[in-house]
């Protein structure tokens, strides 16, 4: 344990990071030493990262009636779930909801829609709208829009768009047993094309699938190849009528073995904690920055409603920590 431990430690705060066969021995390590173990992604998250907690939040600009059929989600056309269907959301609403997320303390906002992709010149024109209108706000513009064409991400780069999300979700071997309707490598391309662009590319993947730690690892080391600059972390909170509505939640501890993976396999990028982190963290949230997080996401998710901001923020000032401004 003390080997690893020191490995961690010392490529952590280097910038290195761990290599697959070290994640392997770390994520090997008794649960008794998770405590230890968070000692060394704190130093690690304190040496890139300060004090500082990045806060972003979202809107659901479009909702239900997706062709995909991921295994987790409940706006999948395939399951019925009762999820809120509705067209892409005008302009002015996704600005009402800009502004109602800068003043909780959010310093990036993220435009989220359902379906494989935005394609629709009407939808694409309120969106490019949305992000101009955004420019005064002390925010920084963020779009998750699925698998778009490289065209189509250059005319919302140009419009303003700083930073874009794609999700590869898990490892490239579990992919197939979480989604059948498109290929994995198509994520791929999305993240490596936003990359090539300039964006700030968000992306990471959603933990209790029913993935192995063998999966976990291929997902942060592709993420790792990739050089994105966040990695969200979203832990599955089971939807009725999806697949996996009988799924279990993840032990709190091991949500922070995940956590703090992905910190000592990405020491220097952002790592930030996002769905379903009441339900399976529970009273072992204030850990998350421990085990590596400089940021999560504050208000409601996509079809489950958040905690008041208001207590999160609380959190931050009682961990010593303070949210990050923008720029």
């Amino acid at each position: 344990m003390e080997n690893i431990l020191r490995t961690a430690l010392e490529k952590g705060l280097s910038g290195d990071g761990i290599s697959e066969s070290e994640a392997v021995l770390f994520v090997n390590l008794t649960d008794e030493s998770i405590y230890e173990a968070l000692a060394v992604t704190e130093k690690v998250r304190r040496r890139h990262k300060g004090v500082e907690v990045n806060l972003c939040a979202i809107v659901n600009a479009k909702s239900g009636l997706c062709r995909e059929d991921c295994s987790f989600c409940s706006q999948s056309v395939k399951y019925s779930t009762g999820a809120a269907e509705y067209p892409m959301s005008g302009s002015t609403d996704i600005l009402g909801a800009a502004k109602e997320a800068a003043r909780t303390g959010a310093r990036e906002f993220s435009i989220v829609t359902s379906g494989t992709r935005i394609e629709k010149e009407k939808d694409l024109s309120a969106l490019a709208e949305a992000i101009d209108g955004m420019k005064g706000m002390e925010l920084e513009s963020c779009a998750s829009l699925g698998m778009l064409t490289r065209d189509t991400l250059k005319r919302l780069k140009e419009s303003g768009l700083e930073s874009y999300h794609h999700n590869l979700e898990t490892g490239r071997s579990f992919f197939p047993k979480v989604c059948t309707t498109h290929d994995y490598e198509e994520d791929v391309a999305v993240v490596r094309a936003a990359k090539e662009l300039g964006f700030h590319v968000c992306s990471g993947g959603i933990f209790g699938l029913g993935e192995g730690w063998d999966a976990r690892i291929e997902l942060f080391s592709t993420l790792r190849e990739l050089e994105v600059d966040s990695v969200p972390i979203n832990f599955l909170n089971p939807r009725p009528g999806t697949p996996l509505e009988g799924a279990n939640y993840l032990a709190p501890t091991e949500c922070l073995r995940i956590i703090a993976l992905a910190r000592l396999m990405l020491p220097t990028r952002d790592v930030i904690i996002c769905g379903g982190r009441q339900v399976n963290l529970r009273d072992l949230q204030p850990l998350i920055f421990a085990a590596g997080a400089n940021g999560m996401m504050i208000g409601n998710y996509l079809t489950t409603p958040g905690r008041p901001p208001e207590d999160d923020l609380r959190m931050l000032s009682d961990l010593g920590l303070k949210p990050r401004g923008y720029r």
